[in-house]
């Protein structure tokens, strides 16, 4: 059997996550071991450990490492604590390898303590850009330390080796959170509407947006957003922002916005086939979150990309790149919305993936040779022309 720990920290992370833990959990040679911390254990933001419970995923180990904060200062004495609470489970545990994702700054903490117990690391959806946020450090300092890489596109694969990575450890997956679409029962519109109490026959508007954890204020691109947004006659419906500094002051100038307008909703949390649920029945979806880069090509939703969170990122041709100002997201809003630009996207490819990441990435996973083998990286000398 090999043993293979995965850590989930937050709602966004595991909604990526949920069809490669499905595929490990049946799968006869795997043990899996399943680490859950940060946001997930934390009533603010919706306490989602229980998403993962009522899904059957057994819980190896919960750990308590989110500080009750809104500064960067408690960003970094959050991955401080992460530190020191993985250090006795993975030290106990010795999984055969470390399974991470993405580029959440609390990552750092299980990869810098498999890196001192000898873990080999395997990385999701590293080679990725993300200019205006330090997620993008994040993700880079995690691929150096992964011996595993799951890329969701060509380009980002070749980052990676570009990078000194070994060919033969990058593997182009696709966004494993795109397998919902294949593989989940999406509700209905009908089925929305009654568990959410919306109505989604009228034109609506998701808003998915974060602090933008690279300025010094993480909320200063905010005001040009709710300008915009005031500016709309669309119902808006709002998801919760991730757990950075900022974050408490962009929920309560949300709630003043939704107080203010008299109609409109803030979800804490929403289960991943809820989310894609009204991905398919919303007409328009503004913000600055990677969803709508990633996720929302799959239905050719027009996006709206506001500020530099996701400066550089790749992205398919229903998303619209606007500066932090609100003529300009107004400007987008009536592109996104025109009918020569529905018509352009109508039959789009999404460049992050097929469906089919989770059983790539499995299929790898457990046929990978062992430790020793796999923590002795070789510099890889790229040719030159």
């Amino acid at each position: 059997m090999k043993r293979i720990a995965v850590i989930t920290t937050s709602r966004a992370d595991y909604s990526h996550l949920y069809w490669p833990l499905k595929d490990l959990q049946a799968h006869p040679g795997v043990d899996l071991k399943l680490i859950v911390l940060a946001a997930h254990l934390s009533p603010e933001f919706g306490c989602t450990v229980s998403e993962i419970e009522a899904d059957g995923f057994p819980i190896a180990a919960r750990l308590e490492c989110l500080l009750s904060s809104d500064t960067d200062i408690g960003m970094a004495k959050s991955i401080g604590v992460g530190i020191l609470s993985l250090a006795d489970v993975l030290g106990q545990m010795r999984p055969d390898l470390l399974l991470l994702i993405a580029d959440r700054y609390e990552m750092l903490a299980p990869a810098s303590v498999a890196l001192a117990l000898r873990i080999p690391i395997a990385h999701i959806e590293g080679g990725e850009v993300s200019e205006g946020a330090i997620d993008d450090a994040v993700r880079n300092a995690l691929t150096k330390m992964a011996h595993i890489h799951f890329t969701s596109t060509e380009l980002a694969r070749q980052r990676v080796i570009r990078m000194g990575e070994e060919p033969w450890r990058v593997h182009r997956a696709g966004a494993p959170s795109l397998d919902h679409l294949r593989r989940s029962r999406l509700p209905s519109r009908e089925e929305l509407e009654q568990a959410l109490n919306l109505d989604l026959s009228v034109p609506t508007v998701l808003v998915a947006y974060h602090p933008v954890t690279l300025l010094r204020d993480t909320t200063s691109e905010t005001s040009a957003l709710f300008e915009a947004l005031a500016a709309l006659p669309d119902q808006v419906l709002f998801c919760y922002p991730n757990a950075d500094a900022g974050s408490r002051h962009l929920i309560e100038r949300t709630r003043s916005f939704l107080h203010q307008r008299g109609h409109g909703r803030l979800f804490i949390n929403l289960p991943a086939v809820t989310y894609w649920g009204l991905l398919r029945c919303v007409h328009l979806m503004i913000g600055n979150s990677s969803s709508g880069i990633m996720e929302s090509g799959s239905f050719a939703l027009p996006t709206i990309n506001v500020g530099m969170r996701q400066q550089g990122r790749e992205h398919g041709p229903n998303v619209l790149d606007a500066a932090p100002d609100a003529g300009s997201i107004l400007e987008k809003v009536r592109q996104a919305q025109s009918s020569d630009f529905l018509r352009a996207i109508q039959t789009m490819t999404n460049p992050y993936g097929d469906g089919h990441a989770a059983e790539r990435i499995v299929q790898v996973l457990t046929t990978l040779p062992g430790p020793e083998t796999l923590l002795f990286k070789r510099g890889h000398i790229l040719e030159t022309a």
